[in-house]
């Protein structure tokens, strides 16, 4: 089998966002053409950015006559589990369309949704081993629930075929940050080998593209699968911010639980205020305003002192500065307490917050840890 080579020069880019849009559709063709069976993995969040991406490689595809569609392209997204229930919603929407479009298009296309195993979801974590809500200082989250489920996805398409290519719909013009993370890739270039993930090569095809053109192109043009995009412009109008990418490196962390109003999972405490939930509950879904209250509950409780155990769950204190003592898990009783509070959120939303699989193994986890305590009891 022939293999993906990474000296392919990236073309200069032509002048006006249409020949701009041909340039990158080109550029797609040509990658795609190259006589290798490395599968695509396209990183779909169902935001602006990633909704693009898939939209011209399938404009790409659909371009190919039947026979020279050959070699697969998943499409995958990544659900937390604790994603805002607006997002979400659209999220499983715009899915569900890819999957009916693909037989009657004649497309090699895989879609595909990760989540993370049951003992590393939000609920396990923090409500059955006591993890603090996350913060900038301990962000636990983003490792758990996003890069592990969709690191493991690609893991397993290098090992069916030897290597991947993974299409990330990131521009520099999005922030300072992601212009930073887009330069760590950036070898000049097409191709860009993954930082972390051995075998899987990144491509970013729309990098150049700002962000009144990424809207531009959406507005003025339909998905080959089918629908609109007018759902996706009123989500950003109604939020307000912007989408958390679908994250594969830890480098890329930032992008998720920043000062901007990003939506994104509607527990996020890494962040001072949830804008974007408080704008969709200014927009008219009120539903969500019993989980903004609870996500603010989550994030007082962990500066609450009583409510945290003395030792870490290894049993060691830690310490920091001048000898001052970091609280460590949440006690049982604060456990207990917060799983009451959120399965009585969840009937008043009457949506599913938190499955029965979950609540078998944070009882599980308490009950070992019950009987871990009472070992270390003097008799």
């Amino acid at each position: 089998m022939s293999t993906v080579t990474a000296a392919q020069p990236i073309p200069e880019q032509a002048e006006g966002l249409g020949d701009r849009l041909k340039t990158i559709l080109a550029d797609l063709r040509e990658e795609y053409l190259q006589p290798h069976a490395t599968p695509w993995i396209i990183g779909f969040s169902g935001g602006k950015d990633s909704t693009l991406l898939a939209q011209l490689v399938f404009e790409m595809l659909l371009s190919l006559p039947p026979r020279k569609r050959q070699r697969v392209v998943h499409v995958v997204a990544n659900d937390t589990l604790v994603e805002s229930p607006v997002i979400a919603n659209h999220l499983d929407i715009v899915l569900d369309r890819l999957r009916l479009a693909v037989e009657p298009l004649r497309l090699p296309v895989v879609v595909a949704k990760t989540v993370p195993v049951v003992e590393q979801t939000f609920w396990v974590n923090l409500i059955g081993r006591g993890y603090p809500s996350p913060s900038r200082i301990f962000r636990w989250c983003t490792d758990r629930m996003k890069i592990a489920p969709t690191t493991n996805y690609i893991k397993t398409q290098v090992d069916a075929s030897g290597q991947t290519i993974l299409l990330l719909g990131v521009r520099s013009a999005e922030s300072t940050q992601r212009a930073r993370s887009v330069a760590r890739y950036d070898n000049g270039q097409r191709l860009n080998p993954h930082n972390t993930l051995q075998n899987c090569f990144v491509y970013k095809p729309i990098v150049d593209l700002s962000t009144d053109e990424v809207w531009e192109t959406l507005l003025q043009s339909s998905p080959p699968w089918g629908g609109t995009h007018r759902e996706l412009v009123t989500m950003y109008r109604n939020a307000g911010g912007g989408e958390c990418p679908l994250v594969t490196d830890k480098s890329e962390a930032p992008s998720c639980g920043t000062s901007s109003s990003r939506f994104g999972c509607w527990t996020c405490t890494v962040v001072e205020k949830d804008k974007s939930a408080e704008s969709f509950i200014e927009a008219g879904y009120g539903d969500l305003e019993p989980l903004l209250e609870f996500r603010d509950w989550l994030k007082v409780i962990r500066e609450d002192g009583a409510l945290r155990m003395a030792t870490r769950r290894n049993g060691t204190l830690n310490f920091v500065g001048e000898g001052r003592l970091i609280p460590g898990p949440f006690t049982l009783e604060a456990r207990r307490a917060i799983l009451d509070r959120l399965t009585g959120v969840q009937e008043e939303v009457e949506m599913q917050l938190i499955s029965p699989a979950e609540i078998d193994v944070i009882q599980r986890i308490w009950a070992e840890d019950t009987l871990a305590m009472l070992k270390l009891e003097p008799a």
